[in-house]
């Protein structure tokens, strides 16, 4: 008798979905030159295993049995984290998803933030450190977004790190990969040094959107839509704590994070 495998409506890859992603994975090392025997397991099942995971926040040794097992799931998790394909991945989707905004493809503007997560006992002493402004004991990402909020790049760092110090290799990684990018809005955690470092060593303007005395929440012109992004990266439980030993690992589940709501917005407008 075949299998009977759940639906689960939250991270099942749809038929619409896996339609898009399915020319993006890696190849197998089998069809590159590499050798070996083909994959055992179904791809689609593998990457259903990882959104499930990911959606869910359970640890690897959860997964359900019906998935395929949990060291070929992580292994392969792993793998195209170290390969850069998760980022590869999302990368191509954003530029699909910004093409079918009416924007090109690439961003001229970013708008960067920070945000600090508890770290599970998995996280070593040695990548996490302790917010004292947050009163968070764990680490911290930082993120630089488009005017939409779709991820441009993320740098995970210990929680201890001051926002300026963990903007230097984000604004240096998105100089790197988006050469049109002129402009960055930022709050005050992020003025002074970094505004002047900034334009001096990656002809990149930094500008701060600051509050003001207004009391209360209020709307900040720009910086609403990192924060949006933010709400979205937490709707999946994996990135509510950071679970993963290393930081690397932590970056691959928020890139995994907005592939799970691009890939589902493209294929609501592929099917409409």
């Amino acid at each position: 008798m075949p299998p009977r495998y759940g639906v689960y409506p939250s991270s099942t890859v749809t038929d619409a979905q896996w339609k898009i992603l399915e020319p993006l994975l890696p190849a197998p090392g089998n069809r590159c030159g590499k050798g070996g025997r083909p994959e055992k397991h179904d791809r689609r099942r593998v990457l259903d295993a990882i959104f499930y995971l990911a959606r869910g926040g359970l640890a690897w040794r959860q997964l359900p049995a019906e998935f395929p097992p949990w060291r070929t799931v992580y292994g392969i998790f792993t793998r195209w984290a170290r390969a850069g394909a998760w980022r590869a991945i999302h990368d191509m989707l954003r530029d699909r998803v910004r093409v079918a905004a009416g924007r090109s493809a690439s961003p001229t503007a970013a708008i960067i933030d920070s945000q600090s997560v508890k770290a599970a006992d998995t996280v070593d002493g040695g990548s996490r450190g302790y917010d004292g402004g947050k009163k968070v004991n764990g680490r911290k990402r930082h993120i630089a977004v488009d005017t939409l909020g779709l991820l441009l790049a993320v740098v995970v760092t210990a929680a201890s790190a001051q926002d300026r110090d963990g903007a230097c290799p984000l604004l240096a990684q998105l100089r790197e990969r988006f050469s049109m990018v002129a402009l960055a809005w930022a709050d005050g955690g992020y003025a002074g040094r970094l505004v002047a470092w900034a334009a001096a060593t990656l002809k990149l303007a930094v500008t701060i959107v600051k509050r003001g005395d207004v009391k209360g929440f209020v709307v900040l012109p720009r910086r609403w839509v990192v924060e949006r992004t933010f709400g979205w990266i937490m709707r999946y439980r994996r990135c509510v704590r950071d679970y993963e030993r290393l930081p690397a690992h932590h970056e691959a589940m928020v890139y995994i994070a907005m592939i799970m709501v691009m890939s589902r917005r493209l294929a609501r407008t592929s099917s409409s």
